[in-house]
C-alpha cells in the first residue's frame, strides 16, 4: 500500500468502518473547521511551548507532550471528540453486544465507551523514530480479536514524511502477538493541517522522525470500552467546574456514567445525577459561592 486511504467529512460512517476494518486506518481530511483548529492552537500552543522535552527515549527526547487537554480546551475538545466519523466509528467498532447469565436469565449487555486519553503532541526539529507499538498494550489487550480502541490524530499542522507524520502499519490490527513490527511495513500518515488519522488500537504505529527545520504539533484522543480503567484519569483531570459546562454526551465520555451491567456506580445509582444535582444547587445558591465546596 502506498499510502493510507483519504476520506472527508461526507463520507458516509460504513464506509469509513470499512476501510477500518479492512486497513485498519483512515485518514478524514477537513477532520474539524478552520475555526476549531485556530482555537486549539491558541488553547494549547503556549502550553506545549512551557512543557518540558520527554526524559523517555520511547516518549522521545525531542518531543513535548500536554495532556488534561478537556480542561484546557473545552468546547474545541468537545468538537473533536463529537466528530460524527470518529465518535460513530468507536460506537460501531467497540459497542459489540455481549451476554451474561443471572441464574436462568441470559442478560443482552452492550459496554459503553469513554474518553480513556487526550494529548497535545509538538515533536521537534531532530527527534527520531518513536518505537511502532499497539496503544492498547496499555491494557494487555490479546490479539487477533475484538478491538478496545478506537485512537485519533489530529494534525494541528500539515503531516509530512520529513517532519514526523506517524508511522501507520496497515492490516497489524489482524496480526497475532508475536509478530514483530518493522518500519519497513510502516507507512506515513502525510495529510493537510485540519486532519485526522483514525485507527484501532490493535495496530501498530509510531511518531515519525522530524528531520526539518520546524515543529510538528498535533493532538490525541483515544475511546475506550466503558469497563476498562481509562489511560488518563479524566476526574482528575478535568474538574467538576468544567465538566458541568459540557454537554451531557461529553460528560457521559468523561466517565460520568454507567457501563453496563453496573460499572462506575456511586450508591448503585448513574454518577451523572450527581452532576445533575451539583447544577441543580448552583442554580440555587448565591452568586459567587462555590458548589463543589
Amino acid at each position: 500500500m502506498a499510502e493510507l486511504t483519504h476520506v472527508d467529512p461526507a463520507t458516509p460512517l460504513d464506509e469509513v468502518v470499512e476501510i477500518l476494518e479492512r486497513d485498519g486506518a483512515v485518514i478524514v481530511e477537513n477532520f474539524v473547521d478552520s475555526e476549531t483548529l485556530a482555537a486549539l492552537q491558541a488553547d494549547l500552543g503556549l502550553g506545549l511551548e512551557a512543557a518540558g522535552y520527554s526524559e523517555s527515549g520511547y516518549d522521545g527526547t525531542k518531543t513535548k507532550r500536554l495532556s488534561s487537554l478537556f480542561q484546557r480546551s473545552p468546547q474545541p475538545m468537545t468538537n473533536v471528540v463529537l466528530q460524527p466519523q470518529f465518535l460513530g466509528a468507536a460506537r460501531r467498532l467497540l459497542q459489540q453486544p455481549t451476554h451474561m447469565w443471572i441464574g436462568k436469565l441470559r442478560m443482552e449487555v452492550t459496554p459503553s465507551i469513554q474518553i480513556s486519553f487526550t494529548q497535545a503532541i509538538r515533536i521537534d526539529p531532530g527527534q527520531g523514530r518513536q518505537p511502532l507499538h499497539r496503544d492498547d498494550a496499555m491494557h494487555l489487550w490479546r490479539h487477533p480479536g475484538p478491538q478496545c480502541r478506537l485512537q485519533l490524530m489530529l494534525a494541528m499542522t500539515e503531516f509530512t514524511s520529513a517532519n514526523g507524520a506517524t508511522l501507520v502499519i496497515p492490516g497489524s490490527h489482524h496480526w497475532d502477538d508475536e509478530r514483530a513490527p518493522t518500519y519497513a511495513e510502516a507507512v506515513p500518515a502525510v495529510m493537510p493541517a485540519g486532519s485526522a488519522l483514525l485507527w484501532p488500537g490493535g495496530v501498530y504505529h509510531g511518531g515519525g522522525a522530524n528531520t526539518t527545520d520546524s515543529p510538528r504539533y498535533s493532538l490525541s484522543v483515544g475511546l475506550d470500552l466503558g469497563n476498562l480503567r481509562q489511560e488518563e484519569n479524566q476526574y482528575l483531570a478535568v474538574s467538576r467546574e468544567t465538566v458541568l459546562t459540557l454537554p451531557e454526551e461529553v460528560q457521559r465520555l468523561l466517565g460520568w456514567d454507567r457501563c453496563p451491567p453496573g460499572l462506575g456506580q456511586v450508591e448503585t445509582q448513574d454518577p451523572h445525577l450527581l452532576l445533575e444535582q451539583t447544577q441543580q444547587e448552583l442554580a440555587t445558591r448565591p452568586r459567587g459561592a462555590n458548589p463543589l465546596m
